[in-house]
């Protein structure tokens, strides 16, 4: 299932790789003819995927799964989440959260994530000892933290890990200003000169709840999309996470400046924030791509949950049994991703000369027959645990569902110490 052309499925077909990208894409029958002396891993009862895209994150969050459940946004935050991260959150806490998400990632096909946390450098370090593919975000936030002490901190220090690690393969970057109402129009300001100057996306959350776009109004005078298009931001670097509450003006006004929407259908439940008009925003032509948010506000970091939430929610909010098909979900869980991120040329779809990120999905379980149209069976049918190998650029991380390195040999031990610490800020 390359992911492009939209909706193409290659029945009898094989992936040639060579230096961790893909060489070429051809019949079977053709492979050991034309590349004889190539390693052959024969997966004849797979569907093999590009490797998904996490387009959304908060991986060190982790450490938080299910500390504070069945909450409004607000109250989450201000009575559980900040009061956490205000007492806990350090280098190692990162460090160890985001190995955590990313052991729990590989093993659910994702190759790639795009994070947003304090100490993305702990954050990096994770994910490349994983072997992940990872984009990060140059957080901006108005209050200090353990990490850094103002707006101007923040920057620095992120783009200082940029340009440390600006030659490393498997890493890129954002700008990552938290949201609207914890950013002020100085930083913003600064964020898209920036961001115009380096040409790197901008990550940001933005109107994720009517609450949101009630205090822009009061602060500000409009709501917040408008607010960023006075300000610079809107562009094909925008990165809009969430975007559930848009009338019909701010989705032409995305489609016309490029910009990319990630869609969160789990955690836009769970919080109560709301129903995305995907539908509207694919037929207006915005890339549109899909993330889990953080496993604070999901609990799970499950693409494949992601990709059947999403179709099946477009098709309930457009009234349209035929609003976002099976590929269309496909594509916003890869090259939807990759595109946002400014990584649709190496990655996100089965093409030759971009890296061999792979997916082989095992479709022969009991619960995924009989198969009728394996495309469609992969989003409405199959799940994470029918994932059994994962190529990062060529690279083996994940064997018969198993991982192919011992980067989490000690992780366990780590995350109990972890819960130990944090277990007095549980509860509702």
């Amino acid at each position: 299932m390359p992911v492009e052309p939209a909706g193409a499925v290659l029945t009898e077909h094989a992936v040639a790789v060579r230096e961790g990208a893909i060489e070429a894409v051809l019949p079977t029958h053709e492979a050991a003819s034309r590349f004889p002396g190539y390693q052959s891993v024969e997966l004849a009862r797979h569907a093999l995927i590009p490797g998904l895209v996490n387009a959304h994150t908060h991986a060190a969050m982790t450490l938080m799964r299910g500390l504070a459940d069945d909450l409004p946004l607000m109250r989450w935050l201000e009575e559980h989440v900040w009061p956490a991260e205000a007492r806990h959150v350090s280098r190692e806490f990162v460090r160890d959260g985001t190995l955590l998400a990313c052991a729990e990632m590989l093993r659910g096909g994702v190759t790639c994530f795009n994070d947003m946390y304090f100490f993305p450098e702990a954050a990096l370090e994770a994910a490349l000892a994983a072997g992940l593919r990872s984009a990060h975000g140059i957080i901006v936030i108005e209050f200090p933290s353990a990490y850094a002490s103002d707006p101007g901190d923040y920057l620095r220090k992120g783009l200082e890990l940029r340009d440390r690690a600006g030659d490393e393969p498997l890493a890129s970057f954002c700008f990552a200003p938290h949201a609207p109402y914890t950013v002020s129009d100085e930083t913003f300001r600064k964020v898209a000169t920036l961001s115009a100057e380096l040409d790197l996306p901008v990550h940001i959350h933005v109107h994720e709840t009517r609450e949101e776009i009630e205090r822009s109004l009061a602060e500000h005078g409009v709501r917040p999309l408008e607010r960023l298009r006075r300000l610079g931001l809107l562009s094909p670097n925008l990165i809009a996470v969430h975007a559930v509450h848009l009338d019909e003006l701010e989705i032409q006004l995305l489609a016309r400046h490029g910009c990319s929407v990630v869609h969160c259908p789990s955690s836009n439940l769970k919080l109560a924030s709301g129903f995305a008009p995907i539908a509207a925003l694919l037929d207006a032509g915005v890339n549109v791509a899909l993330g889990t948010d953080g496993a604070a506000s999901n609990n799970r970091l499950d693409m494949f949950q992601e990709m059947r939430s999403a179709a099946l929610l477009a098709k309930a909010v457009a009234h349209d049994a035929q609003a976002m098909p099976a590929h269309a979900a496909l594509r916003a869980a890869t090259l939807g991703g990759a595109q946002a991120l400014g990584l649709a040329e190496r990655i996100g779809s089965i093409v030759p000369g971009k890296c061999a990120d792979l997916v082989a999905v095992d479709l022969c379980a009991p619960e995924l027959t009989p198969l009728y149209d394996a495309l469609s069976h992969l989003v409405y049918a199959a799940g994470r645990e029918h994932v059994t190998h994962v190529w990062v650029a060529g690279e083996l991380r994940i064997r018969d569902g198993c991982f192919a390195n011992d980067a989490f040999a000690s992780l366990e031990a780590r995350v109990q110490l972890w819960q130990n610490a944090l277990a007095g800020l549980a509860g509702p």
